[in-house]
């Protein structure tokens, strides 16, 4: 952060009676209690990856159990899948820029590109839903197969993690709009981009494991 930048929000700060504690860091990290809830947050991501990590393993597992249903391979579609990569991957780039902008002190454009991220994962979402919409009309249902429900729990968990994400974000957008950037509002905008960066991460290993290796 520039020193002009790291001035006005040291004033504006100053102004809206908020104590900051290292106005030298960026401004998610200037005040201790912003500092502890971003390791803090570090921590509950952590906890999240056992979780996922035990559900790749039960997919793992389960994954060749069809009991005569249909397979990965009959039933994943590489279009869709690819389609999905692609948003997700996209809406981590945009949320890295917001991020960007927000250590540069722009509000607006901190607002528009939060807004196109949520979108764009609203975007991921409706696909998400509309497979598995698809996998039920035919048959492919959670209870069809151990494989099946394997997949369902394991996809169906990130993509309620994604939806989870989407109204935080939105909620964010509201306080960034309301009170602009602060230590307070960009703690949050830096937690929830940490969190939606996370997601990403896992979906990667989700398309990975789950998806290619169900349609080779």
């Amino acid at each position: 952060m520039s020193s002009s930048v790291a001035a006005s929000h040291h004033a504006a700060h100053h102004a809206e009676g908020i104590h900051v504690d290292h106005p030298e860091r960026s401004v998610e990290y200037q005040t201790e209690d912003g500092s502890l809830k971003i390791l803090g947050f570090w921590i509950f991501l952590a906890t999240d990856m056992i979780l996922f990590a035990c559900l790749f393993a039960m997919f793992v597992v389960l994954r060749t159990h069809i009991d005569g249903g249909p397979s990965g391979k009959q039933l994943f579609d590489v279009t869709g899948f690819t389609e999905e990569t692609f948003i997700l991957l996209t809406s981590s780039f945009t949320g890295g820029i917001a991020t960007f902008e927000m250590h540069r002190g722009k509000k607006g454009r901190v607002i528009g590109w939060l807004i196109l991220t949520a979108l764009l994962g609203l975007s991921f979402v409706g696909l998400e839903l509309k497979e598995f919409i698809h996998y039920a009309h035919i048959g492919a249902t959670i209870q069809r197969s151990a494989f099946l429900s394997a997949f369902f729990t394991l996809v169906g968990t990130h993509g309620c993690h994604v939806s989870v994400g989407i109204l935080w974000m939105t909620s964010i957008i509201l306080q960034v709009a309301k009170r602009g950037i602060n230590p307070i509002t960009a703690r949050k905008v830096f937690i929830v981009n940490l969190y939606w960066h996370f997601l990403d991460v896992v979906w990667v290993f989700l398309f990975t494991v789950v998806y290619l290796m169900g349609v080779m």
